[in-house]
């Protein structure tokens, strides 16, 4: 192994920011989204599957999504998810249609989908900086092994800084930017 593969590096760390782009879509902002209930999982058929593969999922006016149950056996498992989901929603469900209204964000409400939004955004630099710890290891393994000298893994190491750099900075402003959304009232 010569030379660290830096576009697999840029790739994985660019994957961890598309991840917490899809997790801040399901925060919600007092709005309803069909992409709200993206992050929620059902136990249906033993597996873990999303509700857009269970149902028709839609939403009939700004503050109401619902979800059309393909199989009515699966309707109390969807229910049950929804709840535990902490998204702080309230299913209803009447016979295979489920109503998932979209109550008003209280100011507790928002700072705790603000602390939400916070763990995918430590998350998400969690996943960037041990993409950038398995590069400087191989950049260790590379030198240890005679393939790279001095000059250049130093050169590789202020390259997947700076790449670390940029995939942080754009976590952070996804952050700030989210945070902005949900407490505006």
């Amino acid at each position: 192994m010569a030379e660290p593969d830096i576009d697999d590096i840029e790739r994985r760390m660019g994957k961890a920011v598309d991840v917490l782009k899809h997790e801040y879509t399901g925060l919600r902002t007092g709005r309803a989204t069909v992409s709200m209930l993206d992050p929620v999982r059902v136990e249906v058929y033993g597996s873990m599957m999303p509700i857009n593969q269970i149902g028709t999922v839609s939403v009939p006016e700004p503050r109401m999504i619902s979800v059309q149950v393909w199989d009515k056996s699966n309707v109390k498992a969807i229910e049950k998810a929804i709840t535990a989901s902490g998204l702080g929603l309230n299913p209803q469900a009447d016979g295979t249609l489920i109503r998932i209204p979209i109550p008003e964000l209280n100011e507790q409400r928002r700072k705790e989908l603000t602390k939400v939004a916070g763990q995918y955004a430590e998350q998400a630099k969690v996943a960037v900086r041990g993409v950038r710890r398995d590069g400087m290891d191989s950049l260790k393994k590379s030198e240890k092994d005679g393939d790279l000298g001095e000059d250049d893994v130093k050169m590789y190491q202020d390259e997947i800084q700076k790449l670390t750099d940029d995939a942080t900075k754009k976590i952070d402003e996804m952050f700030a930017q989210k945070t902005k959304e949900i407490l505006q009232v």
